[in-house]
């Protein structure tokens, strides 16, 4: 419970116009993308990472729990305030403080909208890659605590390979710098990596150095359908081969095309069972011949059909049918278990198979696309939880996924995190002296577990 005493004081660190605690504004930060609901005991918008490093440290006076939050819009759970306490958001933070041209750096505050960021570098010819489906609205502090992936880490790899620097409020509220703007820096421990991906648990980010890339000159967006999903997975691995790595390689099965396969822009034949979508970038004149050779690398491969774009607008049309998927899945079921495991990149077409052997076994849809040049599979299980016994018949369901997935050398999770979601799971992939590592971390940065608690350990960290 949030004191009158306390209360008074978070006024005093923030302004009374930054602290809510009427039930509507705790409503309202009582959920994310899981649509699990927690009311907090207060919400409070921090503008400077001394407010942040003083709501902390009052925390840590009264024995508060404090979840750090940018705008909620993460699949696991990570900014439930499950145990109440505060909602510290910390999407007023959001200026891009410098872009650094020379250097090619970016320092933000972790508000930042992660597209808007790409929107402003790309004005100066350059190129922040890491690009989450919620970029137009998720928050750069949020992807640095989940380490967000997207469609083009299969080329330019995840959140984590563009940060550069840190500057972090610890649990304690002791205000911290890891990193800086070089490439180069082995001095101490590499306490940036640490806190990249630590999902709000270890410190609350109040800073952040990117590194930023020049912008390539052109790309090339192409559609190839196949008649088997076994073809669509040899040719993610024959182009790979074949010396080429595209920006984006990703793969749609014959579960998520029948979603969409009567609302789409392109046509989409009932024999196709999956299809790729490939883009390339880089300079204009190579993009031609990179395009001919995938053509010619994957043409024996059950290919049906390739449609290659020649305009933007044509690219367009290519991505919508990607960006299709996700509004036309509520059409089998209404509710959606949205997981995202990875395997190796030549056991895709295994991992989708069992997938169907346990959509038959269970008699639930299961649908399946994601970025197939990674191996990152995004598994949406699709059912009525209105059914009598479809709670239990899910959870089912998803430990044998996720007991398939490590079984073939995989991980439960590629980029959405742990949080609460996925806690049960954990001990499946990572084994109980490298958990209780983990938690030791944990404890020595954050003694009262104050912070983010009962978030990626089911077992109690104090």
């Amino acid at each position: 419970m949030i004191t009158e005493q306390v209360h008074t004081a978070l006024q005093n660190v923030v302004g009374k116009n930054n602290v809510y605690t009427e039930t509507a504004d705790l409503i309202t930060h009582s959920y994310d993308a899981t649509q699990k609901e927690y009311l907090p005991d207060a919400v409070i918008y921090a503008t400077t990472t001394r407010e942040v490093s003083d709501v902390v440290k009052l925390a840590n006076q009264h024995g508060v729990p404090i979840i750090p939050r940018g705008a909620g819009s993460g699949f696991t759970g990570g900014t439930l305030p499950i145990q109440g306490g505060i909602v510290l958001v910390l999407t007023k933070m959001n200026r891009i403080l410098a872009i650094d041209e020379d250097n090619l750096t970016a320092t933000v505050e972790p508000g930042v909208v992660t597209a808007s960021l790409q929107k402003e570098v790309e004005k100066l010819g350059l190129f922040y890659p890491p690009d989450p489906a919620s970029k137009e609205f998720c928050t750069l502090g949020g992807n640095v605590a989940e380490c967000a992936g997207g469609p083009r880490c299969v080329k330019y790899g995840v959140t984590k390979d563009y940060i550069l620097g840190l500057e972090v409020v610890t649990p304690t509220g002791d205000i911290i710098h890891t990193g800086g703007a070089t490439i180069k820096n082995v001095v101490g421990y590499d306490l940036t990596r640490l806190f990249v991906g630590s999902e709000g648990t270890l410190g609350i980010i109040t800073k952040i150095i990117i590194r930023l890339l020049p912008k390539p000159a052109a790309k090339k967006t192409m559609l190839i359908q196949f008649a088997s999903i076994e073809g669509a997975a040899q040719a993610v691995s024959t182009v790979i081969r074949g010396k080429i790595i595209p920006t984006t390689l990703e793969f749609l099965d014959a579960t998520t095309l029948a979603c969409i396969r009567h609302n789409s822009a392109l046509d989409i034949p009932e024999e196709c069972r999956a299809l790729l979508i490939i883009e390339v970038d880089g300079d204009a004149d190579i993009l031609e011949r990179q395009a001919a050779t995938i053509i010619q690398l994957v043409s024996e491969l059950d290919v049906l059909h390739t449609e290659i774009a020649e305009t933007e607008e044509q690219s367009e049309a290519i991505w919508s049918v990607r960006r299709s998927v996700s509004p036309n899945m509520r059409k089998i079921n209404p509710d959606k278990f949205n997981e995202d495991i990875v395997v190796p990149r030549s056991k895709v077409p295994d991992m989708i198979r069992a997938l169907e052997k346990l959509s038959a076994k269970y008699n639930v849809p299961i649908v399946n696309f994601g970025h197939a040049g990674d191996g990152n599979i995004h598994v949406n299980v699709m059912v009525d939880l209105k059914e009598p016994g479809m709670p239990e018949t899910v959870q089912r369901v998803l430990q044998e996924i996720f007991q398939t997935t490590v079984d073939m050398e995989g991980s439960i999770s590629g980029e959405h995190g742990i949080g609460t979601a996925k806690a049960a799971y954990l001990p499946m992939e990572i084994d109980s002296a490298t958990r209780k590592y983990m938690q030791t971390i944990k404890k020595a940065l954050d003694p009262l577990n104050i912070l983010n608690p009962g978030k990626i350990f089911l077992e109690s960290t104090i």
